[in-house]
């Protein structure tokens, strides 16, 4: 039986130049260990072609259907992450977050539903759930990324979209290295707020040796970054039916036609920084053991501000209004007679710690079996400290305060601003007329705070002027695997692989907040200590006054009042997730021939028992703050069977025909695992006299404990055609048929024992026919105690289909002068929905990608563009919940132009390298909008152009 060797696996023998960038680039796979490499051919091929070759010889040798990048190609594209050269590959997309990439999603699914490794071990993400948060890896730390599009049962860590394995260097067959990198980074806007800069650096250093007569290998990276980002952001409140009366002579607005309700758009300035630290120390004393340990620490810290306005508008401002243009159902320009506005000055810091260990002993027991022993061991602590400072004109219950009167126009971006055609504008940088108190009363919750009560004129709704948001989260992940792999002659089967994985993982939140007021209320002065003027101008606002809102709080300025008084919500999401799973598997490889078509592939099953506990809070709210807060726990034991089959037909001389079938799994959503339950009464006087539970004042939130897996059985099919050393084309369709997805469910609960007499009725002017006006002193209670109780349950299917075309062509396989030009480009067409009608979060109709290249005698030049359909996602809502919203998608082009000196013939230049790249080349915006109406914006946001000069030297 021939023996599988493809021609290019010789390129995943050869070594670059960095450290943990370009090591080799072996296939870390079933297959890798049964290549013959005493008789393979080995070159030194460098740069973007030899990358090209070791990522496509990773491709074609892997018994499943992948995608690879080697560390050229993550080393020397315009990257400041792994997640911008992730996104480029076939069947994947980036999602950009406050102007960097950080998201992915894997055909279709975003990052809650793809797992994430590192050197094969589950890897810990800093969000709010599962999903890793690709921008806070630096490329300096990688030597190779493989994407698992198809399951096989050696993978621990699966996910619905697939599995990204992020792979470091192994320091005993990577070449001696040491290699200092720096650049320096600037956007293009210049910072709208005074007290941030526009400009950055990232600097690293990587060092590869061996030791011991090469039994002892020692890797280190060390990076170190600060990078900028402006932002330029106009969020609309909504858009409400506009009144046919409010019309200027000659203007008709026809029935349904909306308007803007108001808007909140600031402009913001942030500053990223992040060290990392990743170290690999490898030993082997005899020919049958190797012993390795790794380590990673990330602490990543961003700080920013957002400095604006929030103002009310047309039907929902306090003044009137008049409409002087309407185009196709919606208002696009008007004026109002003016708002109270409230100017913002709001900070958030993210500060995460990340820390992961892992051993990793292998015995060769003798020719054909080795034993394999991996413990690992993760932490990520993360605070996130979001301010809220409100400031204005004054504060709300003074009489004789100025409205802003606005005249607006709708535009791409959304409104833009300006003076109002007969009434005067209202100067909110003038520091000597706006005053640290909320202008507008939105303290209602501080009604049970004795301290603001009786006060003549101000009420606990005048308060409030500012909140700030406090989470807290912290999570673990413990991991002991054993595995057996030996070479059999069992027919078709070739090898066998087994083993158990025993993982302990724990997730908490503390959900904090506070409300803030200024200590002069009800009073109030001169915001304290300005710092100049945050720019507004691409709303067409000259500015605001600028100052420190999160030193303010840091330094005690403000009164604190603890949220969790109030708020039933704080506790009914604060909640500890617990997790204990033990994985059994076997995985045999195949290697068989038909006719004269290698067959070659692998067949597993695994076995996934859990363990799962979350504890939490029941909360009902009652006159003076929480009427109960009882701790609650639930949690299920289950086990999930997991098969897969993965086969690979080699047609004709490197290429071929791969198929696969398999059920895959998500493990389900932190928050929705939550077992809290939480109680809310609305004092609406229609509701509380309504004896429609549906339109009641009861209801009520929670999670599930129980919550089983997210799971999909999966096809794929797929032709590969590799035509070159670095040069394929290929061609997929998958299909995932889904089983189980998680659905929001609704059931009528009983509100009875939560009633609080005195408190939970109402006192308003008609009674339950509606007919009558009671007395004032009248009391009516609730008409029901019933309500709808929503929460999170299994059982919704759906489905997501998909085309995949690739390709990377060297143009000197069309004409020898072409030498050194290739391209590199991706086409993704999906198709998918839940049966209720959802979107699929993370699920774009259409992506493309293109990475152009030219390299020769040094030079290197490269454009890399992407553009991704409309998509649905997630945002920070009220009180940094997550909330979904729709995504219009992204186009965005990169570039770099470098050149290396290594073949200059200058001697003290050689090793140095220099680079010159460009993001975001084309300015593009982020834009949100409501669904059906593409004009209708809900969100806007512009970064700016982004550049960094940097170098290289290895020694």
């Amino acid at each position: 039986m021939k023996q599988f060797k493809p021609n290019l696996i010789k390129a995943a023998l050869i070594s670059g130049g960095m450290a943990f960038g370009c090591a080799p680039a072996l296939a870390q796979d079933a297959n890798a260990d049964a290549v013959d490499e005493d008789n393979l051919e080995v070159i030194q091929v460098s740069g973007i072609r030899g990358s090209l070759q070791r990522a496509q010889a990773i491709k074609m040798d892997n018994t499943s259907i992948v995608e690879a990048l080697s560390a050229e190609d993550i080393g020397k594209l315009p990257d400041t992450s792994i997640a911008e050269s992730i996104a480029r590959l076939p069947g994947l997309a980036g999602e950009r977050r406050n102007g960097r990439t950080s998201g992915i999603s894997v055909r279709g699914f975003n990052e809650n539903y793809v797992g994430t490794t590192l050197n094969g071990r589950e890897l810990l993400g800093m969000g709010d759930n599962r999903g890793v948060e690709f921008d806070l890896y630096p490329t300096e730390i990688v030597s190779n990324i493989l994407v698992y599009k198809t399951p096989e049962a050696g993978l621990m860590t699966q996910g619905i979209g697939g599995t990204v394995d992020i792979q470091t260097v192994s320091p005993l067959n990577a070449q001696k290295t040491v290699a200092i990198n720096g650049t320096y980074e600037a956007n293009q806007e210049d910072a709208g707020n005074p007290d941030f800069d526009n400009k950055g650096h990232r600097l690293s250093f990587n060092y590869v040796d061996q030791f011991a007569d090469d039994k002892l290998g020692v890797a280190l990276a060390i990076a170190d970054m600060e990078s900028p980002r402006q932002e330029q952001y106009f969020r609309g409140w909504g858009y409400a039916t506009a009144n046919p009366d409010n019309a200027a002579e000659g203007v008709e607005v026809p029935e349904g036609t909306v308007i803007l309700g108001g808007h909140d758009s600031y402009t913001r300035s942030a500053m990223l920084e992040r060290t990392s630290i990743a170290g690999v120390i490898e030993y082997a004393p005899s020919d049958n053991l190797t012993i390795q340990f790794d380590a990673l620490y990330i602490d990543f810290e961003e700080n920013d501000a957002r400095r604006g306005v929030e103002e009310g508008g047309a039907e929902w401002g306090t003044g009137a209004y008049t409409i002087t243009g309407v185009e196709d159902g919606l208002v696009t320009s008007g004026y109002y007679d003016g708002f109270l506005s409230v100017i913002r000055n709001d900070s958030r810091q993210q500060k995460a710690e990340l820390t992961t260990f892992g051993l990793n002993v292998e015995y060769v027991i003798n020719d054909n079996w080795t034993a394999t022993l991996d413990v690992s061991s993760g932490e990520v602590d993360k605070r996130i400290t979001d301010v809220e400072s409100y400031s204005g004109v004054g504060r709300a219950g003074i009489d004789g305060r100025p409205l802003t009167p606005r005249s607006w126009t709708m535009t791409s971006s959304g409104a833009v601003y300006s003076d109002h055609p007969t009434l005067d504008s209202v100067d909110l940088a003038d520091p000597s007329s706006i005053y640290l108190a909320g202008p507008q009363a939105w303290g209602g919750s501080l009604a049970p705070v004795e301290a603001f009560q009786g006060v003549e004129g101000f009420g606990p709704d005048t308060a409030q002027d500012g909140f700030v948001n406090e989470p807290v989260f912290n999570e673990t992940l413990d991991a002991v695997r054993l595995d057996l792999q030996g070479f059999v002659e069992w027919g078709i089967f070739s090898k066998l692989t087994a083993g158990v994985n025993y993982q302990t993982r724990e997730k908490s939140k503390d959900n904090n907040g506070f409300f803030l007021t200024a200590p002069s209320w009800p009073n109030q002065e001169l915001v304290p200590n300005p710092i100049g003027t945050a720019d507004l101008s691409h709303i067409g606002i000259e500015g605001v006054i600028a100052y420190d809102g999160l030193g303010l709080y840091r330094s005690g300025y403000y009164t604190l009042t603890d949220a969790e008084l109030f708020e039933n919500g704080r506790r009914g999401d604060t909640y500890t997730i617990e997790e204990d799973i033990l994985t059994a598997y076997a995985k045999l490889d195949i290697e068989t021939e038909i006719g004269d078509v290698l067959v070659f592939g692998n067949l597993g099953l695994q076995v996934v028992n859990v363990d799962q506990t979350g504890t939490g809070f029941n909360t009902t709210t009652g006159p003076t703050g929480f009427t109960s807060a009882v701790a609650v726990s639930d949690g299920d034991f289950y086990t999930d069977v997991l098969p897969t089959l993965n086969l690979s037909f080699e047609i004709a001389e490197n290429q071929f025909i791969r198929t696969a079938l398999g059920k895959v799994i998500s493990r389900p959503r932190m928050d929705d695992m939550r077992p809290n339950n939480t109680v809310s009464f609305t004092f609406n006087d229609q509701q509380i006299i309504s004896s429609n539970v549906a339109n009641g004042p009861w209801s009520a939130s929670s999670g599930n404990a129980r919550l089983k897996p997210l799971e999909a059985n999966q096809f794929d099919i797929a032709y590969e055609n590799y035509f070159a050393d670095s040069g394929y084309f290929a061609l997929s369709f998958f299909y995932k048929d889904l089983t189980n997805w998680h659905v929001a469910g609704q059931t009528v609960g009983d509100f009875s024992e939560s009633y609080i007499e005195g408190f939970h009725q109402t006192s308003g002017q008609t009674d339950i026919n509606g007919d009558d006006v009671l007395d004032e002193n009248d009391i009516v209670p609730p008409a029901t105690f019933n309500g709808i109780v929503s929460f999170r349950e299994d059982g919704l299917e759906g489905f997501v289909r998909g085309w995949e075309l690739q390709g990377s062509i060297p143009f000197d396989i069309v004409h020898e002068s072409l030498e050194g030009f290739g391209v590199f480009a991706s086409a993704t067409f999906l198709d998918g929905e839940l049966d209720n009608g959802d979107s699929v979060p993370g699920l774009s109709e259409e992506t493309y990608s293109l990475t152009a290249f030219y390299e020769s005698n040094g030079f290197e030049v490269r454009v890399s563009a992407t553009k991704r359909d409309a998509f649905a996602t997630e945002t920070r809502a009220t009180s940094l919940a997550l909330a979904q919203i729709e995504d219009n998608g992204v186009k965005q082009i990169d570039a770099q132009i470098g050149y290396d000196f290594s073949g200059s013939g200058i001697e003290y230049l050689e090793g140095l390298r220099v680079t010159l790249q460009g993001q975001n080349l084309t300015d593009e915006p982020t834009v949100r909008v409501n669904p059906g109406d593409s004009r209708q914006i809900t969100e806007y946001q512009s970064y700016g152009r982004n550049f960094l000069l940097g170098f290289n030297y290895t020694f």
